[in-house]
């Protein structure tokens, strides 16, 4: 049985439809599966999350989690998952215990049930669990929202850009803690607009204004870049950036951090950049691999297309 099925989901929103949040999403989730929905602002991530956990209704196709349809069995998958939204949606006024504790009798289970499963999480929090919750740094929020999703044991975990707006350490540190967890048999699912953290999942849904672009691994989605890439830099940036715009033997071209990618056409090579050259200035070509970012860039402009 899939922990999660998504057959065909489509989510309109307005009087006349006119905003399509989610157009024919269709995917599935292994149990234990560490899986992740990624994409922009506005893909639809967080569309598909409130479904999923049943608080919102699809205008057509069906859903399941854990076997329990999401519409029939609301209440049964209410009780199997947790969720924690991308805003912060805890009790600002409750100190940390007292959020926690309120948690678990909603769940009708005590802290000290599950504390083995929270416990290398809350143990970075108990220090300050006399502080009221929205006095805590975002690192510490999310380290609380995530004992609080967690704390009646959840067969699977939505967790809505869950790295929205912490530092680099903190991400880092929350990524080390949902390793632990999918090591615990739990199904996580989790959104995220950082393309860097992709590479952190099992497998991958990349999602672009409600539809799916790409369900696969990591390495099978970058495997899957046919074209030549180059990492390509000189003295005048904006120039270069509009020269290789109009070469023959570009694809695409973006900015890409210090670098321009250039995407080759098929049967182009490194060398036709290099005799290219003429009036650019220390004109610097670098072969690379593609990354998630690449791979989203070129689906993204396909599906356009």
């Amino acid at each position: 049985m899939k922990a999660v099925t998504v057959d065909h989901i489509v989510k309109t929103y307005g009087k006349k439809k006119a905003v399509v949040a989610l157009n024919d999403v269709s995917f599935s989730v292994e149990p234990g599966e560490l899986f992740g929905i990624i994409g922009p602002d506005g893909a639809g991530k967080t569309s598909l999350f409130r479904l999923l956990t049943t608080l919102l209704l699809a205008d057509s196709g069906s859903a399941t989690v854990d076997g329990f349809d999401v519409v029939k069995d609301y209440k049964a998958i209410r009780n199997r998952v947790g969720y924690m939204p991308g805003r912060f949606s805890l009790y600002p006024d409750l100190s940390v215990e007292e959020n926690l504790n309120f948690f678990a009798t909603i769940f009708n289970t005590s802290i000290e049930k599950n504390y083995e499963l929270i416990r290398e999480i809350y143990v970075q929090i108990e220090p300050f669990r006399k502080r009221k919750a929205g006095k805590l740094s975002g690192g510490m929020k999310q380290k609380l929202a995530l004992c609080c999703a967690l704390i009646h044991r959840p067969s699977v975990l939505f967790l809505d850009e869950p790295t929205t707006g912490v530092d680099a350490v903190s991400r880092k540190e929350f990524w080390e803690m949902l390793k632990g967890l999918k090591e615990q048999g739990i199904t996580i699912l989790v959104s995220t607009p950082y393309m860097d953290e992709a590479g952190l999942c099992d497998r991958v849904a990349l999602i672009q204004n409600g539809r799916l672009l790409s369900v696969d691994t990591p390495s099978a989605i970058t495997a899957g870049f046919a074209n030549p890439i180059l990492a390509v830099k000189a003295n005048r940036m904006l120039y270069l950036l509009n020269r290789l715009k109009e070469a023959d033997f570009t694809q695409d071209v973006y900015p890409f951090g210090e670098y321009h990618h250039l995407v080759l056409k098929k049967g182009k090579r490194p060398e036709d950049v290099q005799h290219w050259q003429n009036d650019q200035e220390h004109l610097m070509i670098e072969p690379i691999k593609p990354d998630i970012e690449d791979c989203f860039i070129a689906l993204m402009k396909e599906s356009h297309a």
